[in-house]
């Protein structure tokens, strides 16, 4: 039997670093460096690559996604500068074969293959400048739901406002509609404090996200059932106090997850939040992380 090693990918945005770690937060190895404002990061451990995003300066418009082996090496850009406006959160499907991610100031939800090639854009909140200063079209956190057939997404809005919602569709736009006109957006949760980096437990068919929000519905990790509606089901805290919570990993089959903050720490608690501990500390403003099952030769 093939023995696995469990790795921790995370974004460090200030510096622009890419680093990895094990899970209780030792053998710390920066892959990547020299990266403007990374923000979402997934892995294809099959494949032995790991993607992530750069934001770029937002008001210019040249976003882009890269691609590095495991090791570091091989470095490349995948989706070229200015293809997405500001790209955040990431994630890669494994059974389609796509990477999806929420593009902020360009107010859609994107996709494309795993060498860049066929971007589309799955849903469209806004268009044009005027649009763009509103932040309550913004699209921040992403994840898809393959066993559902939903792609979903949170609209963040201004910091702290409480206007953020959390939304969902299919995973195709359906025929006859646009990405700006489709007819089947849901609306699962709003009135939120501020909700970024989404996750789908796939089996427990449960929703978590983080809200960097005020407190005391803010800076906390949440979930939901994915099949609440129209916002009735509410939804359940199960972490609170973190430095502007970004992050956030499952780990189902050890029932555990891993979140990230601003303040630069990396915690790990069990699905329902209890025994949670700081397994890295002071590491700058983190952003996106990803927990994936290496086999021996690629850890």
């Amino acid at each position: 039997m093939t023995q696995l090693q469990a790795r921790l990918f995370v974004l460090e945005a200030s510096d622009g670093r890419l680093f990895s770690v094990n899970v209780d937060g030792s053998d710390k190895k920066v892959i990547a460096s020299g990266s403007t404002f990374p923000d979402g990061v997934t892995v294809d451990v099959e494949a032995g690559h790991v993607y992530w995003t750069n934001m770029g300066r937002p008001p210019v418009n040249d976003g882009w996604i890269e691609r590095v082996d495991l090791d570091g090496s091989n470095r490349t850009t995948i989706v070229p500068s200015g293809v997405t406006f500001t790209p955040k959160q990431l994630q890669f499907d494994p059974e389609g074969r796509k990477l999806y991610w929420s593009d902020r100031e360009g107010m859609r939800v994107m996709r494309c293959d795993l060498d860049g090639s066929n971007v589309e854009t799955l849903v469209q909140t806004g268009q044009g400048d005027d649009d763009r200063r509103d932040e309550t079209r913004w699209c921040v956190g992403v994840a898809v739901d393959v066993v559902g057939g939903h792609v979903y997404w949170t609209q963040k809005g201004p910091s702290d406002a409480g206007l953020g919602k959390i939304l969902r569709a299919g995973i195709d736009v359906p025929a006859g509609d646009s990405p700006a006109d489709r007819s089947d957006v849901e609306v699962l949760f709003k009135g939120l404090p501020e909700p970024i980096d989404l996750e789908v437990d796939l089996a427990a068919r449960m929703l978590y996200w983080t809200d960097r929000g005020d407190a005391p519905r803010g800076n906390t990790v949440n979930r939901a059932p994915v099949e609440a509606t129209n916002g009735w089901t509410v939804p359940e805290i199960v972490s609170t106090h973190l430095m502007k919570g970004i992050g956030i990993a499952l780990d189902p089959g050890n029932g555990r997850m891993f979140v990230t903050d601003l303040g630069g720490t990396v915690y790990a608690a069990d699905l329902d939040g209890s025994n949670r501990r700081e397994i890295l500390v002071a590491q700058g403003n983190l952003t996106g992380i990803a927990y994936a099952e290496l086999h021996a030769e690629q850890s």
